[in-house]
């Protein structure tokens, strides 16, 4: 029951949200919009409010915001209120609404988090050593405290790691606290990317943090988390990691498995599915976001609109061929849950 509760929350809140950011910015742009929509197929209930009609939907799998002049088969309304009559720059932020209450509602999710439990603080003591680099063979171990480094005292993970990456392959003297005493252990750093590296992970404390301090550290870790996600797909394009991709069947085992450990890890996850929809809709797929907002960024380059006819197939298209992915991933995810 708990799992069943958890995933309704958590898709709910990614979808509302998403669909929230479109219609917020088109009713600011003073678009009339016909339909707000959780789900795809037959209406189960709905409500009508001034001129928008609120619906829920069959198929948990989306939702939509349907605008006046963004089908070329609607009526025509009057151009102020016609989304095709905007400027592209308006439907480009229409578009980009959607995808960006993603990322806010991420940013948002992580600092309550960190509110609640802390925010996560590298400190300049060892967790792990790496086996086969520099500092395994100087003889660091887990647990010892980097003090200084070259006799300058070093009292933050960031203020260590600007001293050894600022030198690779020059003999540094490390001093640390291991036990109760004090002792100096050289070590060589290794050249990486044009930086020096000995092979450390911090051991990373839990901080109290205020409202700001909180909200700082979401948009610093949903920017981590985006840059690890760009870097993880750029590596199943050229081959470099498998294509691990999950579906709905995966992310409500995930769910569940989040839910029944508690509330915190349910929003950690929350917040990282929050970021997967952002970046899914920003990707140049067919019926996605990213597919609108390049047709807008080559109407606002040529000056000429595509042709909406077209435009309109080609998302059909891409429509059925990502719902057609969507079963396949499904099948691939139920049998492995099988095994």
């Amino acid at each position: 029951m708990i799992t069943v509760i958890a995933v309704i929350v958590v898709f709910g809140l990614l979808i509302f949200i998403h669909e929230l950011g479109h219609f917020l910015v088109a009713k600011r742009a003073g678009i009339l919009v016909y339909e707000f929509a959780l789900g795809f197929g037959p209406k189960l209930a709905g409500f009508r409010r001034g001129d928008t009609e609120y619906t829920l939907r069959v198929v948990p799998l989306g939702g939509f915001v349907r605008f006046a002049g963004l089908d070329p088969r609607d009526e025509e309304v009057l151009p102020a209120r016609s989304y095709k009559y905007k400027p592209v720059w308006q439907r480009m932020a229409v578009i980009a609404a959607g995808p960006f209450a993603n990322f806010l509602l991420a940013v948002v999710l992580l600092a309550g988090v960190f509110m609640v439990q802390g925010l996560p603080t590298p400190t300049t003591t060892v967790d792990e050593v790496l086996p086969g680099r520099p500092a395994v063979e100087a003889g660091l171990q887990k647990g010892d405290r980097i003090v200084a480094v070259d006799g300058r005292e070093v009292n933050t993970w960031d203020e260590l790691v600007s001293e050894i990456s600022a030198r690779p392959g020059e003999l540094l003297l490390l001093t640390v606290e291991r036990k109760g005493g004090r002792l100096d252990i050289p070590v060589v750093p290794e050249t990486e990317a044009g930086v020096g590296r000995i092979g450390i992970t911090p051991d990373v404390k839990s901080v109290p943090a205020g409202l700001f301090a909180s909200l700082a550290g979401g948009v610093q870790y949903t920017v981590q988390i985006t840059g690890l996600i760009l870097g993880f797909l750029g590596q199943m394009i050229t081959g470099q990691a498998p294509a691990d991709v999950g579906g709905p069947v995966r992310i409500v085992a995930e769910i569940g498995t989040a839910a029944q450990l508690g509330v915190v890890p349910l929003l950690n996850l929350a917040a990282f599915l929050s970021i997967n929809v952002g970046l899914f809709n920003l990707l140049p797929i067919p019926a996605l976001d990213g597919s609108r907002l390049i047709f807008l960024g080559w109407e606002g380059i040529t000056r000429r609109p595509v042709n909406p006819e077209r435009e309109g197939a080609f998302h059909l298209v891409g429509f059925a061929l990502l719902l057609l992915l969507i079963v396949v991933i499904t099948y691939r995810d139920i049998a492995q849950l099988m095994m």
